[in-house]
């Protein structure tokens, strides 16, 4: 996922997203357990779009509670 697909997303979506790739992430940790799978750098792609996907909900938590003050 790049950027600029993140960038585009409504918090609602963020968060919504976050928690799909949450479990997508789960699924294929424990299919590489079980046996391994096809594309074992699909999990590191993965968790780093959940980082990314984190980093802009914090991003965006941030400028809300600046906005605030």
């Amino acid at each position: 996922m790049k950027n600029s697909e993140i960038l585009g997303l409504s918090t609602e979506e963020l968060t919504a997203r976050i928690g799909e790739e949450r479990n997508n992430l789960t699924k294929l940790k424990f299919a590489h357990a079980v046996s391994a799978i096809e594309n074992p750098t699909r999990i590191t792609k993965v968790r780093k779009d959940v980082a990314r996907l984190n980093t802009e909900l914090a991003k965006r938590k941030a400028a809300v509670t600046a906005g605030k003050e």
